[in-house]
């Protein structure tokens, strides 16, 4: 194993607070502080101190772990125009965590796990990065990872640029994962429903996160062939090989061997027939015996992923479900879900959301996101924190949330705390927007309030949005935030050169005539806002549709970043915009009566 020193804190709040670099500034003046004093003290010493603060302080990297990412990185990226020079990596080195430096490699990475995310046009590639430049890739970096639903608190820009071996390998250990869990939902592998039956039960299905329909999918696999326990996990109760052999052999019976891994009584042994077996299978990566044997949760994880990849052992006579034959609206409430799912999950609070209506049901998410937002309007004596068993204390919580809402002025006319117990959809997707747009509408006025200026209201926006361009020498102008011609994408473009002349690349801009024209432009915009430091959510489709919310949130999110720019060190500031869980600005699809109906109001007070 080897290791390097980098920031823990013991409780999980305040660690949320801080980004690493501020950790590590902070421990250095406590550090010297207490160097001073702990000598001095009776009954105590220097050495004493020091080996608290090492073991509080102290992360190790897993070598089994990093030889596995170093093998996927190479079999995935080996490719690649721009990487191939550098690849493929020696896992026996640090040569991981030096190319990881520049951006590329994660950026590249991310695309791999979620095609389409970053807009490759955006990265700078040259072979030699200057230190800005690498920045702004390590930027885009963070703020893409956020977007696919990485938890990216307390790791910055320049953490990376540093190549913090814990922190890069946590970070590639989370993009991997999203790329081995994308197909394990009942969207894309609706062979899944044959592990239920209907009704409740499909829906239960939907509400579980990856990992736990990863186990219910193998469950069901050994069922079929007598296994007698029952997995729970992907460590302990995978350690002695035994569920992995009867796995294999009920989906690649034709690939079992004549020593057959049940009648092996050594684990390590079991486990080595095991891969054996899977590499038959064409299915071997990401772990060695030891590692099963030793219950690596990330790397069994990714072996069961894999291997539900390359073989998941369903019917592909499907079931008919009529619950699961998608409409269009079906559709829009599935990109609102996804928006407002990375949104709370980039805010650092101690729970990870896998689906919004479920996991919001109980009230305390939306308290924990409530406070982020607004520190201390949460009454917390008054609300119950999970696990929940009595349905009232659900309701109380929920209750508050209400509550609250109205007292910060949301639009929430016969909406009852009732309402979010019950999983109402419409009702909570209108809740999660009013929230969002709050956040960045009190981040831009509490920039303005040390201006001594007044409250920021929609048509601030607008026409400050409108005067940035018209100040750089163009003519362009929005008449509003449903203005039809922001589809081609070239005044956000406009937008974004105004408040960074480099950022944009006016050779890679389309005139944006077709469809297709259309589309390029706007996933630029999105890449190049994020690479700009601006903390989003939305899809290409919400630019090309010219959805009224997601335009103004947009313009919003690029002013803030902009009014923000001149207060701080211009390095800092990227560092900070690109992680700081509080300042994540969200981009939604609502187009429901309950949010349309408050959002002009709301703006213009």
């Amino acid at each position: 194993m080897s290791s390097f020193v980098g920031v823990l804190v013991s409780d999980p709040w305040l660690q949320n607070q801080f980004t690493q670099v501020e950790l590590r500034q902070l421990k250095s003046q406590v550090y010297l502080k207490m160097q001073g004093r702990v000598g001095g003290g009776k009954g105590s010493s220097s050495s004493d101190f020091l080996k608290a603060a090492t073991t509080m302080l102290l992360h190790t990297i897993s070598e089994s772990e990093k030889a596995a990412y170093v093998a996927h990185i190479n079999s995935y990226l080996g490719g690649d125009g721009f990487l191939k020079k550098y690849l493929p990596i020696d896992p026996l080195t640090d040569g991981l965590f030096e190319i990881a430096k520049g951006g590329v490699l994660l950026c590249k990475l991310i695309n791999v796990a979620v095609p389409g995310t970053i807009d490759e046009r955006a990265i700078n590639t040259k072979r030699v990065l200057n230190p800005w430049e690498k920045n702004e890739n390590h930027t885009l970096c963070l703020n893409s990872a956020k977007a696919i639903g990485c938890t990216v608190v307390n790791i910055g820009t320049q953490d990376l640029a540093e190549g913090r071996p814990h922190l890069v390998l946590g970070l590639i250990s989370q993009i991997i994962k999203i790329q081995l869990l994308a197909d394990v939902n009942l969207k894309k592998t609706p062979q899944l429903v044959e592990l239920v039956g209907d009704g409740k039960d499909v829906e239960e299905l939907l509400s579980l996160p990856p990992e736990k329909i990863l186990l219910r999918w193998m469950n069901f696999q050994l069922k079929k062939g007598s296994f007698k326990r029952t997995v729970t996990n992907f460590s302990s109760d995978v350690k002695d090989a035994e569920a992995y052999t009867y796995l294999l052999n009920v989906l690649a019976p034709e690939h079992s061997d004549k020593q057959s891994a049940k009648t092996v009584t050594n684990p390590l042994q079991r486990a080595g027939l095991v891969l054996e077996h899977a590499d038959r299978m064409g299915c071997r990566r990401y772990l060695t015996p030891k590692d099963i044997v030793d219950g690596s949760p990330n790397l069994n994880l990714a072996f069961v992923a894999h291997i539900f990849q390359k073989r998941n052992g369903l019917s592909s006579q499907m079931k008919q479900i009529s619950f699961l034959e998608e409409n269009p609206d079906d559709a829009l409430i599935s990109r609102e879900e996804r928006a407002f799912r990375l949104w709370i999950n980039s805010l650092g609070i101690s729970t990870y959301i896998n689906n919004v209506f479920e996991d919001l049901r109980n009230g305390w998410v939306l308290l924990e996101a409530i406070d982020k937002i607004s520190p201390g309007i949460v009454s917390w004596k008054m609300a119950s924190k999970p696990p929940i068993k009595m349905p009232f204390r659900k309701v109380e919580n929920c209750n508050q949330v209400v509550k609250i809402g109205k007292q910060l002025k949301f639009s929430l006319v016969n909406v009852a705390g009732n309402d979010i117990v019950q999983g109402n959809k419409k009702l909570i997707l209108a809740f999660l927007w009013q929230l969002m747009r709050y956040n960045i509408l009190q981040l831009l006025k509490n920039l303005k309030f040390h201006s001594h200026e007044k409250e920021i209201t929609d048509a601030d926006i607008l026409k400050w949005a409108n005067n940035k361009v018209k100040d750089s020498g163009k003519s362009l102008r929005m008449e509003s935030f449903k203005d039809k011609t922001l589809s081609n994408g070239i005044f956000f473009l406009e937008l974004l050169s105004a408040v960074e002349p480099r950022v944009v690349n006016w050779s890679l801009v389309t005139k944006g005539e077709s469809g297709e024209e259309k589309k390029m432009n706007a996933t630029y915009i999105i890449s190049v806002a994020r690479k700009l430091g601006c903390s989003i959510f939305l899809l290409p489709e919400d630019i090309l549709e010219v959805n009224q919310k997601m335009m103004l949130t947009l313009t919003a999110s690029i002013m803030y970043w902009h009014s923000k720019k001149p207060t701080e060190d211009k390095s800092a500031a990227s560092d900070s915009d690109s992680v700081s869980s509080s300042e994540g600005v969200s981009h939604s699809t609502i187009d429901d009566s309950a949010s349309e109906s408050s959002t002009d109001d709301s703006l213009s007070r």
